[in-house]
């Protein structure tokens, strides 16, 4: 079964878009790894400071296994100064849709 997240990000004042950029080379860095199926970034028009991130995984084992990759782990170091707070909106099962084949 695929595994999906929806968290939401807020940025420390006025540093959104710095994380947003942070966010936008780890989703760059998603294109080499097979089992990431989707990493989108996405901004608020009524949260300024919110980045929020969606991201459908084969399983919950690859999401896992790639927060042990070198080039996450140093854009998760980039990232945490600009992170004022984290939420984890919702874990998901992706069950398919438009880019999403099983």
């Amino acid at each position: 079964m695929m595994y999906g997240l929806y968290g939401k990000l807020t940025a420390y004042e006025g540093k959104r878009d710095e994380l947003a950029a942070v966010l936008l080379e780890a989703a760059q860095s998603m294109e080499a790894v097979d089992h990431c199926f989707l990493y989108v970034v996405n901004v608020s028009e009524t949260e300024p400071d919110a980045v929020f991130i969606y991201e459908v995984w084969r399983d919950q084992s690859a999401h896992q296994a790639s927060l042990q990759l070198d080039s996450v782990k140093t854009l998760i170091q980039n990232g945490k100064p600009l992170i004022a707070g984290m939420e984890r909106m919702s874990i998901l099962n992706p069950i398919g849709g438009k880019g999403l084949s099983k």
